[in-house]
């Protein structure tokens, strides 16, 4: 079956409706997309699991055609502990109380927060091109700042970010952040996150999905690190032409996170499941189905 095909779901998760693409047949295999993206930069990949998983392919909390919940205190709304449970809400809609995760990005952040929170529901995970968020910021230095200068840019006070991105949101996107994207990316997920940023609430919703980052979000890991571990099997991939590469031992630093950590690097940038969607989806199907 095509991802294009799969069938389509709105599922209420307290404050917000999440939508949600679903399809294939197997063991249940959340799918959780990043930023600037939607559930449709799985679309490649998901063509090629669907023989072997059911496939639920979301878009996360104010991204895509999921809504945007309402202003909390700070940037409580985004935090990734309630973004968490929204994919488990997600999740037991459909029936699966356990179930494999892989999350690209901000869904990454997500997907082990997840695991963190609900051990008991995840049988494997697998993460795309990060490195926890609170060892992100611990990590800042100026060549953090200016490679990733977006971290601390989308996380000032609204609505300056806003503003700026709302005038030419493909410009900021896709030409000036992520240059030649057009070339690399899947050309109808191109065309989706497009459609989608149109909206300036998405646009919101992204800002403040950093702005969570960077208060929330980093003090909790910054709280929990050595009190808590991943005991699951944990897979990270990670492009071998992106940032990661060049400045982190990727593995050393989750194997400070989790206690079954394997992986490597994919002949890519950061957007692994577009740019080798096929070795993308060789890592994931060896992984999930051992």
């Amino acid at each position: 079956m095509a991802f294009d095909d799969f069938a389509t779901k709105h599922v209420a998760c307290g404050d917000v409706s999440i939508f949600a693409r679903h399809g294939g047949e197997g063991p249940p295999l959340l799918l959780l997309h990043g930023y600037p993206q939607t559930h449709m930069m799985w679309r490649q990949v998901a063509d090629r699991l669907a023989s072997h998983f059911t496939i639920i392919a979301p878009d996360i909390r104010g991204y895509g055609r999921s809504t945007q919940p309402p202003e909390r205190e700070g940037h409580a709304a985004y935090a990734k502990r309630l973004m968490a449970w929204d994919m488990i809400a997600v999740m037991r809609s459909f029936g699966h109380e356990r179930f494999f995760v892989a999350g690209h990005d901000r869904g990454g952040r997500i997907a082990y927060r997840m695991a963190l929170d609900y051990p008991g529901a995840i049988r494997k995970l697998s993460i795309l091109d990060i490195i926890p968020t609170g060892e992100v910021w611990a990590r800042a230095d100026a060549r953090f700042a200016l490679g990733y200068w977006h971290w601390a840019f989308l996380a000032q006070p609204a609505p300056l970010p806003e503003r700026l991105i709302g005038a030419d949101p493909e410009t900021f996107f896709f030409k000036e952040q992520f240059p030649g994207a057009a070339d690399y990316l899947d050309p109808v997920g191109y065309r989706d996150y497009l459609a989608c940023m149109e909206n300036p609430a998405v646009i919101h919703a992204m800002c403040q999905d950093y702005r969570a980052g960077a208060s929330y979000d980093r003090v909790l890991d910054q709280h929990e690190k050595g009190k808590v571990r991943i005991d699951i099997p944990l897979q990270i991939l990670w492009g071998s032409r992106g940032a990661l590469e060049q400045w982190y031992d990727v593995l050393a630093v989750w194997r400070e996170w989790g206690s079954k950590v394997e992986g490597q690097p994919v002949e890519a940038g950061h957007f692994l499941a577009e740019e080798n969607a096929a070795a993308t989806g060789d890592a994931l199907l060896d992984f999930f189905g051992r």
